[in-house]
């Protein structure tokens, strides 16, 4: 990340399989309300802290939950909702076959893929799908063409690989770190901070 760069990071707000504990990947699942609530909140906070922020450029994930959260953040800010781009490179990591399957549910339909990402969660990679190691590559070739600063809405795995990438984490603890949506995380080469 070039130095001097501030990405306003927000992560898309709840839908019904987030509070299910289902796994969504890149299963196109659109916010429910409290979602709704959370983009509202952030797009306003982002708004009262960092007006500047309003001319900045917008992108977001294509996928609906990411794209219906930029939309509803840039109204609060009173932005034209529609004014932003998209980039595959944000969309979530792919979960392949667990994609829409309750976590709760997992021992009983995959107890040899649970119990092999429980063994090595970054490296591992479900039937059809990526491995935090794969989400990390594109997300970091995403980060590598940024040049300004910017406001994204994408997801939590995005979240998680481009931290432990820009501050050196350990692989094993990328997969756990804290993905709040009712926060904003802004990131800059030498830290990050939640507002």
């Amino acid at each position: 990340m070039r130095a001097g760069v501030t990405i306003y990071f927000i992560r898309h707000g709840e839908t019904d399989w987030n509070a299910q504990s289902r796994y969504q990947g890149q299963a196109d699942v659109p916010l429910n309300d409290k979602g709704r609530g959370q983009a509202r909140r952030n797009g306003e906070m982002l708004r009262a802290l960092a007006p500047e922020t309003g001319a900045l450029p917008f992108i977001a994930s294509p996928l609906q939950r990411a794209r219906e959260t930029m939309e509803i953040v840039r109204s609060a800010m009173e932005l034209p909702a529609e004014d932003y781009s998209l980039d595959p490179r944000l969309k979530e990591i792919n979960y392949g076959a667990w994609q829409g399957t309750l976590a709760a549910d997992l021992p009983q339909v995959d107890p040899d893929g649970l119990a092999a990402r429980n063994l090595d969660t970054f490296n591992w990679r479900p039937e059809g799908g990526e491995s935090y190691a794969d989400l990390s590559q594109r997300a970091v070739g995403w980060l590598d063409g940024i040049e300004r600063d910017c406001v994204v809405v994408a997801h939590g795995g995005i979240s998680r690989v481009l931290r432990g990438h820009l501050y050196a984490l350990e692989p094993l603890a990328i997969p756990d770190l804290a993905v709040p949506q009712d926060r904003i995380l802004i990131l800059r080469r030498d830290g990050m901070e939640w507002i």
